[in-house]
């Protein structure tokens, strides 16, 4: 912009006085830098794009079952119980291989933990993975898989079937608390194993009460900052409580909604519970006042007949995974509205 000085020009009043063209030239100069400064401020900004309402994914025959979400890198994780990798999808629906070994005959539950900079995986074998028919690792193994999250780096694997040999196992989710103890769930036998950050395997809780019978037990779980797990039996809904200061010393949460099909489980906030339950084909919105003495279905989202299996939270979102079947030629990621 030019800005054009009229006023008459006299002379100079005093020997101190700058000229009065000077002092107009000086004030007009700091009058288009202030244009110009301001002129910044009414450039647009970008606005960022929002999160999809689903994403459909052109990738054949990976079964996900496990997913969580990157908010650093903009991403979801996902598993393969067909394959046994670990890949990553984005909003425009591209999949990519992130983690793979062939020790992972199929992954199961996923659980980023950000801050160390690690991803877990559950490892199992029920029969999923085509390339490792009657094998003797058929439902034996248990396994937690520890990988670098920016890498893909397989850091550590860590037998968990091995501390109960005789029995048969299928490691699903996994949990981690404050300290990066990591807290596997056992859908075959009635146990909850704890790996520490050093790579130790214990058994956390053993009790009859976890046992599925003939079906699925544990599946989901959830660590809660006030120092408890939250925990869910498929085959019947039963929500558990396990303190880790005394895990012998759990609870069932009091309940009236059946959570019958219980999968994976998503701790929203300190007080709303998700549960995803496949056989429902619905995702639960469960609500305590009572540090989850009891529960209160407060929503629910209909999935339809998809196979949902769990859910990741995004920002103030949660999404649903469908891996649909083995076969499948796609999957999808869709946000659960309640």
């Amino acid at each position: 912009m030019f800005v054009m000085i009229t006023q008459t020009l006299s002379a100079p009043t005093g020997p101190a006085t700058l000229p009065r063209f000077v002092r107009l030239m000086a004030l007009a100069a700091g009058f288009l830098g202030l244009l110009s400064g301001c002129s910044k401020d009414s450039e647009p900004v970008a606005a960022t794009p929002a999160a999809p309402a689903r994403i459909s994914v052109p990738q054949a025959g990976l079964s996900p079952e496990g997913i969580q979400y990157d908010e650093a890198n903009q991403r979801f994780y996902v598993s393969s119980r067909t394959k046994g990798t670990v890949g990553t999808v984005r909003d425009d629906s591209t999949y990519a291989e992130f983690g793979k070994n062939s020790r992972l005959i199929s992954t199961i539950g996923l659980n980023l933990d950000a801050g160390r900079q690690r991803l877990l995986a559950a490892v199992s074998d029920n029969g999923f993975n085509p390339s490792f028919l009657n094998q003797p690792t058929f439902r034996k193994l248990a396994a937690l898989a520890i990988f670098n999250s920016s890498t893909g780096a397989l850091t550590g694997f860590v037998d968990l079937g091995g501390l109960r040999p005789m029995g048969m196992h299928f490691a699903n989710d996994i949990a981690v608390d404050k300290d990066g103890n990591a807290y596997i769930t056992d859908s075959f036998s009635p146990i909850i194993y704890k790996v520490d950050l050093q790579g130790n395997a214990t058994v956390f809780l053993e009790n009859a009460q976890l046992s599925g019978g003939t079906g699925f037990g544990m599946n989901g779980i959830v660590y809660h900052p006030d120092g408890y797990l939250l925990a869910a039996k498929t085959s019947d809904g039963t929500l558990f409580k396990v303190p880790i200061s005394n895990p012998a010393g759990f609870t069932t949460v009091t309940k009236t909604q059946s959570l019958v099909g219980a999968d994976g489980l998503l701790l929203f906030d300190n007080n709303t519970l998700l549960v995803v339950s496949g056989s429902q084909a619905t995702v639960f919105r469960m609500a305590s006042t009572d540090a989850w003495a009891t529960t209160t279905a407060m929503g629910s989202f209909a999935t339809g007949p998809v196979g949902a299996t769990t859910i990741t939270k995004r920002g103030s979102d949660a999404y649903v995974l469908y891996p649909y079947n083995a076969t499948a030629p796609r999957f999808k990621i869709v946000k659960a509205v309640f």
